[in-house]
């Protein structure tokens, strides 16, 4: 449970800094950039139950390709 929560917060850090980097550059070439703001908003304030398995999609699915597009803007 405790790494649950862990990763968890973890995903709402990310979609807040999204959401702050989405107010700054709105044509950053992030995929699915607004999707991580909505799954932030949808841990932190509850609007939906959001499921174990859901949480490990976004970590095996989603995460990879993130940390590799986040890269090549910073070299960039």
């Amino acid at each position: 449970m405790m790494l649950q929560h862990a990763i968890e917060r973890n995903l709402e850090i990310i979609g807040e800094a999204m959401n702050n980097l989405l107010k700054i550059f709105p044509e950053i070439k992030i995929t699915d950039a607004r999707r991580m703001v909505n799954t932030r908003n949808k841990i932190i304030h509850g609007y939906d139950d959001i499921q174990p398995e859901q949480i490990w999609n976004i970590i095996i699915n989603h995460l990879p390709s993130l940390k590799t597009e986040v890269k090549v803007l910073l070299e960039n």
